[in-house]
């Protein structure tokens, strides 16, 4: 999932357009991008697309972001869209591994009354300085948590840091991709609010994709071409990775622990890392099956 693009629940029109563009993801908000006033018609709005089976078909990651555990809708939310269909729940604000293991509770329960049969998993917004510190205990909580989504604008607007200072940006993108690694969960990237600013959420997605994150989000259409450019592995990178894995099927014939591609040194770490690269592609269509 190199893109997702958020779409207002409270915005239908945008929805068969989101689901014939070019983002892997979509994300059906309920959360921030409607107000309080709306959020019972945002419910039951993008549950009545699930239901319809309007988001199927498309071949793309279905998430819903729900309102957080501490707001009177959460449970209703859950109840509305655990449905057929939903890839993922995209949980903002977790605090405690309590919180996740609540959350995970809540989906069983609406999956059995929904008669949804592959589960749900939970994408987790990091975006508190609680969750920053504790993100691999949070990951690690309950085997429905699939990644963790770094959420800059929560994380850093209350405590005065510039959301453009690069240094802290990338201290938090660090920490939480450590925190994936550790849980073994994939690490997924923050938005960017300025939709003006093309070279800044390119620069932005790029540090991201450096730091070893799966894509990033996107508020705007405009933004996906790019964050499906960036995550993409480069030709060069499917051509050399491709070289190790079978370097590596003639090093492991010869019992070598070590060898030499294109005058670099491959051991274990490399050899993981190609052949990741080259599933990845495979997936993408970039190569042959």
């Amino acid at each position: 999932m190199r893109s997702k693009l958020f779409v207002p629940g409270t915005r239908p029109e945008l929805f068969a357009k989101a689901l014939a563009g070019a983002a892997d993801g979509i994300c059906l908000d309920l959360e921030d991008a409607v107000t309080e006033a709306r959020k019972d018609e945002a419910r039951e709005t993008v549950a009545r697309l699930l239901a319809d089976g309007a988001s199927a078909g498309h071949g793309k990651t279905v998430i819903v972001r729900v309102n957080a555990m501490d707001t009177p809708h959460f449970e209703r939310d859950i109840a509305a869209v655990a449905l057929p269909g939903v890839h993922l729940v995209n949980l903002p604000k977790p605090e405690s591994p309590a919180h996740v293991q609540a959350a995970a509770d809540a989906l069983d329960a609406a999956e059995r009354a929904n008669g949804v049969r592959a589960p749900i998993g939970l994408l987790l917004n990091i975006e508190t300085p609680s969750a920053l510190r504790t993100a691999a205990y949070l990951a690690r909580s309950h085997p429905r948590v699939q990644g963790l989504q770094l959420g800059l604008g929560d994380l850093f607007e209350p405590l005065g840091i510039a959301r453009r200072e690069t240094a802290a940006v990338q201290q938090a993108m660090f920490a939480v991709r450590i925190a994936a690694g550790e849980a073994g969960v994939y690490a997924y990237d923050s938005a960017f609010a300025d939709i003006g600013d093309a070279a800044g959420y390119r620069a932005e997605a790029m540090l991201a994709r450096n730091l070893g994150f799966l894509g990033k989000t996107c508020i705007h259409p405009s933004q996906v071409a790019a964050a499906n450019e960036v995550f993409r592995p480069t030709d060069a990178e499917i051509a050399h990775a491709a070289k190790v894995v079978e370097a590596t099927r003639d090093a492991e014939a010869r019992g070598l622990g070590a060898y030499v591609v294109d005058g670099r040194m491959i051991d274990l770490p490399f050899m993981l890392r190609a052949r990741a690269i080259v599933e990845r592609a495979r997936g993408l269509g970039l190569v042959a099956g």
